[in-house]
């Protein structure tokens, strides 16, 4: 049996394993293990699918990289069936993938470039992921994943231009940027281009590009190139996900996140004034040390005032070695409680602005199954052959998203 990749947590994480399966496609009987850090749960379930993995198939390799193994790299070489485990910059390095490779974890605290990967096959999905920073230099209170990816490094425009050029002459019709914190774009680059800037030269280079989409921005940090293309650029889907994190400000500021309340609620109604009808979703977690009830209840109206179509919450986790770690505890069972709460809000949310869409007529990206994306990434039922960008009208909702027929 060939290489087998498993992958937990982020859109990086799933770009940097097809990097992965291109470099290890020759090894025999192997089993990767693509770690996350974010919260315990993402590390128990890649725990619980390494020992899955030992039990039904005894005899294969298994190699551990990711996050979680680049910050605690003993805890999982100790695990029944693990052969080698590897750091976050040897698993993109091709010589860590030949048969007689050992393990290896270096400082990624001294990493200082991220190296480009020209991919064209994203195991059969129709949306295409392209790297474009990697690391972050910003110490959020609860947030582990800087000691797993490092500091800020980006890829140069040039090397982006030529990936995505070479994904559209493969046949795909949208690209998603992806990184840890891609609204810091540039910062170690000649010249600084921002996040807005590196996307003109893009879309302007690589005109047959029919859909550009980004990851989760930090909301302090979208610069005015930015703000601008989003008004006047219909080739930067109306799709916007921040990373919001909570919505009271005394939970903010224990969080050492860099915007406020009233400031994230200003750069949702400047996105919504500048693209009617824009899809806005963020990132949230429930349950933050010291989060009493009221302040749970500021984070809770955000949502529901503004109307977040897509949430993303997670209830807060204890990571070892953060200043959250030390703080005041909220019950984990309130935690989940409350998380509860918001994804109930963003559900109501979502069936709601699924129901706006009917009549409408949109562009859909079939991506197999009978299934797809709109522009705004309203999950879509329609008839198509997977890869297909075509036109279509969208006829019914239901809590699941939209129904559709060609147009």
């Amino acid at each position: 049996m060939t290489v087998e990749v498993l992958t937990f947590g982020c859109r990086l994480n799933a770009y940097e394993s097809e990097v992965i399966r291109g470099h290890a496609a020759t090894l025999a009987d192997t089993i990767v293990v693509n770690t996350c850090a974010v919260t315990a749960e993402a590390e128990r379930q890649a725990r619980q699918a390494i020992r899955r993995a030992h039990r039904a198939r005894p005899e294969a390799r298994i190699v551990v990289t990711g996050c979680a193994a680049q910050i605690a790299p003993d805890r999982w070489s100790a695990l029944p069936g693990v052969t080698r485990v590897l750091g976050n910059a040897e698993k993109l390095r091709a010589a860590s993938w030949t048969p007689d490779a050992g393990s290896a974890v270096s400082d990624i605290m001294a990493a200082r470039e991220t190296a480009a990967h020209l991919l064209t096959d994203f195991g059969g999905r129709a949306r295409a992921f392209v790297q474009v920073q990697q690391g972050c230099d910003h110490r959020c209170t609860f947030c582990v994943i800087p000691f797993g990816r490092g500091p800020s490094r980006c890829v140069p425009v040039g090397a982006i231009v030529e990936q995505v050029r070479a994904l559209v002459e493969r046949g795909f019709h949208e690209v998603v940027l992806t990184g840890v914190d891609i609204a810091s774009y540039g910062g170690d680059l000649p010249g600084r281009p921002s996040l807005g800037q590196m996307i003109r030269r893009l879309l302007a280079l690589v005109p047959e590009l029919r859909r550009l989409r980004l990851s989760s921005l930090d909301p302090a940090a979208i610069d005015a190139d930015l703000w601008r293309l989003l008004a006047e650029e219909p080739r930067l889907m109306p799709h916007l996900h921040l990373s919001l994190q909570a919505g009271a400000d005394l939970i903010l500021k224990r969080m050492k996140r860099r915007h406020s309340r009233d400031e994230a609620i200003a750069a949702i109604r400047r996105a919504r004034a500048l693209r009617p009808g824009i899809a806005i979703g963020a990132d949230l977690i429930a349950g933050f040390p010291t989060e009493t009830e009221a302040l749970f209840a500021d984070t809770l109206a955000l949502v529901e005032d503004e109307g977040l179509p897509f949430l993303h919450v997670f209830p807060y986790s204890e990571r070892e070695g953060t200043p959250a770690a030390r703080m005041p505890t909220v019950p984990p069972t309130l935690r989940r409680e409350r998380a509860a709460r918001l994804r109930a809000a963003g559900a109501a949310n979502a069936r709601r602005f699924y129901a706006a869409q009917v009549g409408r007529t949109t562009e859909v990206l079939a991506e197999g199954d009978g299934r797809g994306h709109s522009e705004h990434f309203v999950p879509v039922r329609i008839a198509a052959a997977p890869g297909a960008l075509l036109r279509a009208r969208i006829t019914g909702a239901d809590d699941d998203g939209v129904l559709a027929e060609a147009a």
